[in-house]
């Protein structure tokens, strides 16, 4: 895969995720996805609740688009993981949402993608 030829797919845009799609959206083309529509339609319209990025600081990003269909992915060859991997009260780390977000990825998953895994 040439540097040139790089599309992201940045799966789960919370305080790891939405930054770094943010930073490589100002210069590479970057699909930003998460299951939550609520907080898709929240980033489209230019506002963080969150309170990790400002207005200013999304709209930067010009090469990011912000989508929770799967189909949106499939021009990706790059998938960056970074969901939440919390621990129960024995320290225990949940995998479900990394493996929810494993399995999202292998249905557009072609022979050559790169996938990064970025636990929060």
């Amino acid at each position: 895969m040439k540097h040139s030829d790089l599309t992201l797919g940045i799966i789960g845009l919370g305080y790891v995720g939405l930054p770094l799609a943010v930073e490589f959206g100002r210069k590479r083309s970057v699909i930003g996805f998460d299951t939550n529509q609520k907080r898709i339609n929240e980033l489209k319209s230019g506002q963080d609740l969150t309170k990790e990025l400002t207005s200013q600081e999304l709209s930067a990003a010009k090469h990011l688009k912000f989508s929770a269909r799967i189909q949106d992915l499939e021009g990706c060859n790059c998938y960056i993981i970074s969901v939440p991997t919390p621990i129960d009260e024995d320290k225990q780390p949940d995998m479900t949402p990394l493996i929810k977000a494993s399995e999202t990825v292998g249905k557009v998953l072609k022979k050559g993608n790169l996938v990064i895994y970025e636990s929060t």
